[in-house]
């Protein structure tokens, strides 16, 4: 008997369904190489990390099982629709604006590692993998959000839409979307001077606040904001509960995690996309 997954047919339903393509398994390969040779040269640091778990007895007890969920959701994820391209702007986008978060928090002293670095470069692979896995649930939030648009284009019309004029209920959601906006994002703005106050004597606080307000302020696409920052904030939450309760970093508020930091990463995706749209205009000029 052979295994389902094994036969042909299904296999390929199974990969049409998941829309994996020829580079999806290049793309998931350099993740599971980056994994490993995060492991190899910090070595150290696994070792203590798996000296928690207490291999002669009920080991799945101690066993990390939110880390191997979330690593298994980010490695099917970053699959789907994979494209090398695209995807190679959105690893080099990640990377170095994770590595400018990652400086500006623990120079800060927003937050720091238990390794006591700052930043320590194992944990800057993360940026890439989090911005391509974010990537693919704005995409599926993109279609969700459109299929409902079209679902809907035919019933009866939102009050705004019979107040203004008779416009579809395509406008009626994208005006929506720009009321979300308008309340997330200043929500967050004013979450983030509250957070970050104590730090703002630095010059990269001041700068990474600069930052934020011009992006608030120059919004290009309402829509694709909105799910962009609850996509990043969704994935954030997983991130940072791991993280801060595992003790690998802590911020200095002491919370696992605090609500900012969780946000946080929604904010970053916003950034990296809106980064990623400057690189591609600036390459566009040049090649």
């Amino acid at each position: 008997m052979v295994p389902l997954l094994l036969r042909p047919s299904l296999f390929r339903r199974l990969t049409a369904f998941m829309g994996w393509t020829s580079a999806s398994y290049a793309l998931v390969g350099v993740f599971l190489l980056t994994v490993f040779l995060i492991i190899y040269i910090w070595w150290p640091i696994a070792v203590q990390v798996l000296a928690y778990i207490d291999w002669g007895g009920q080991w799945w007890r101690y066993f990390d099982w939110l880390l191997v969920g979330i690593f298994l959701f980010m490695s099917l994820t970053i699959m789907s629709g994979a494209d090398i391209r695209a995807d190679a702007l959105i690893i080099f986008v990640g990377a170095l604006g994770g590595l400018v978060i990652e400086s500006w928090g623990t120079q800060s002293g927003i937050w720091w590692y238990f390794t006591a670095q700052r930043p320590p470069l194992w944990i800057i692979p993360a940026w890439p993998i989090a911005s391509l896995t974010i990537d693919r649930m704005v995409r599926a939030l993109i279609l969700f959000t459109t299929k409902y648009t079209k679902g809907t284009k035919e019933k009866k019309q939102s009050p705004l839409c019979s107040i203004v004029s008779a416009c579809p209920r395509s406008l009626g959601v994208v005006l929506n979307f720009k009321t979300l906006y308008w309340l997330v994002f200043p929500a967050f703005y004013a979450l983030m001077l509250f957070f970050v106050w104590p730090a703002m004597g630095k010059s990269m606080t001041v700068m990474a606040v600069l930052l934020v307000t011009f992006l608030i302020l120059t919004p290009t696409d309402h829509r694709f904001a909105v799910l962009t920052f609850l996509a990043g904030a969704g994935l954030g939450y997983f991130l940072e509960y791991w993280g801060t309760t595992r003790e690998c970093w802590t911020y200095y508020t002491l919370q696992k995690p605090p609500l900012f930091a969780m946000l946080a990463h929604g904010m970053a995706a916003v950034a990296f996309w809106r980064a990623g749209e400057v690189v591609e205009m600036v390459w566009g000029k040049f090649c």
